[in-house]
């Protein structure tokens, strides 16, 4: 079973442990469907140019019933927004 472990709780078991904890929490249903959350998920990947995280949020994003126009679309707007933050702070 300890191999099964997500490598952070392995070597911060107490904290890793606690922040897979609240992984699983957001991931309930609440007031924000799944593929809504996903959507943000992909679109905070993408802002931070993760391109492990932005890939795993596309694929499930589809899984969830994401359509490619729909995820088409927060990226667009994530470029979008980026653009005009750059152009604020310079």
């Amino acid at each position: 079973m300890d191999n099964d472990k997500t490598w952070y709780i392995k070597q911060a078991p107490k904290l890793g442990g606690a922040f897979h904890h609240f992984t699983n929490t957001s991931n309930e249903t609440s007031a924000l469907d799944t593929k809504t959350k996903e959507l943000l998920k992909l679109s905070l990947a993408c802002a931070f140019r993760c391109k492990h995280c932005t890939e795993a949020h596309i694929k499930k994003a589809l899984e969830v019933g994401a359509t490619k126009e729909e995820i088409t679309e927060a990226l667009l707007i994530v470029a979008l927004e980026g653009a005009g933050t750059e152009a604020c702070l310079g």
